[in-house]
């Protein structure tokens, strides 16, 4: 019994060392990019129907 409990604790760990990796390596980066570029594509949007900031006319 107590070789299956130290199997399954050293796959935990594998798999949470994996997913880890995959957050920190794919996930957040990609987020990043997603979010950043989304925000400057609004304000492109906006700059192309409003027009640009600057002093009232």
């Amino acid at each position: 019994m107590a070789d299956n409990d130290e199997l399954n604790r050293q796959h935990s760990k594998g798999a949470e060392a994996r997913a880890f990796a995959f957050i920190t390596v794919f996930l957040f980066p990609l987020l990043a990019v997603a979010l950043v570029g989304g925000y400057g594509f609004v304000i492109w949007m906006m700059h192309t129907f409003i027009g640009p900031p600057g002093p009232p006319l």
